[in-house]
């Protein structure tokens, strides 16, 4: 299918966390249309060797292409950091991963060059964003306090935002990232963005936060712009959700992550 102004931005990602980046999309991008697929089946991707992440994005990207899409979003930070390369290389669209939108909107905002990363296990052993930032910061030098923080995944699924356990739970991750030095705070997984209010109060005032989602709706904004492909007030923007499992809970739980109701999802198989 050609693709066009009005074709649809593709958005894939391992479960309903990338539902955040969607959320940000919709946000900046109203008269966009987007397709969403979520691998509820092979959930999770941290857990998993680089070449089968690869092997799944690649799967992932091919069903959306055949869906008309104009550009690729990986909503994973796990897939950003081992597949962007063989993504870019296979696809004729441009692609879009979260890392390095979030590192250099981090770099932009801080102060003193002090820098924290939080996200899953598997996002902070791959060093991802240490690396980006460290790159991209070059001769200026960046300090980068890095830490995984997996109870902040289930918290976030459970509908667990505010309260007593999710704040105990952030203090005891994050009270001494101040303390370090550290003035700007990457979210690096999707599915922070929930649970935004009680990590600022446990990092304090003086930390601002980077929603690597809202810094990669901007990316894409301006990545469509510049190539002319941004769509145009006028028409009807659709939205359509695909999973690789029973769609029950991506439903249910993804409403909360999206900000408003899904209707429905339609399972999709892309086993091999």
């Amino acid at each position: 299918m050609r693709q066009g102004s009005h074709s649809p931005i593709g958005v894939f990602d391992s479960g309903v966390g990338g539902l955040t980046v969607l959320k940000a999309l919709m946000s900046h991008l109203p008269h966009e249309s987007t397709v969403y697929l979520g691998d509820t089946a092979r959930v999770p991707y941290g857990t998993k060797s680089g070449e089968v992440v690869t092997r799944y994005s690649l799967k992932n990207a091919g069903f959306l292409l055949e869906r008309g899409i104009k550009l690729l979003v990986v909503a994973c930070n796990t897939a950003s950091s081992v597949a962007l390369p063989a993504l870019s290389a296979a696809l004729p669209v441009p692609v879009v991963g979260v890392i390095a939108p979030g590192a250099r909107a981090a770099l932009r905002r801080t102060r003193g060059g002090g820098v924290g990363v939080i996200g899953t296990p598997g996002t902070i052993r791959s060093g991802a964003y240490q690396r980006e930032l460290e790159a991209a910061a070059g001769a200026d030098g960046v300090k980068v306090k890095a830490r995984a923080c997996p109870l902040f995944v289930p918290l976030a699924e459970e509908g667990w935002l505010a309260g007593d356990v999710p704040r105990l739970v952030a203090r005891d991750y994050l009270a001494d990232f101040a303390r370090s030095g550290v003035d700007t705070l990457v979210l690096g997984c999707t599915h922070y963005p929930l649970l935004k209010d009680v990590i600022a109060e446990a990092v304090g005032p003086q930390v601002e936060l980077v929603d690597s989602a809202e810094a990669t709706a901007e990316v894409v904004a301006a990545l469509l712009e510049e190539q002319g492909l941004l769509a145009h007030a006028g028409g009807e923007p659709t939205h359509q959700y695909f999973v690789t499992d029973v769609p029950e809970r991506f439903v249910e739980v993804g409403a909360r992550f999206l900000g408003r109701p899904i209707h429905s999802a339609e399972q999709v198989d892309l086993s091999f």
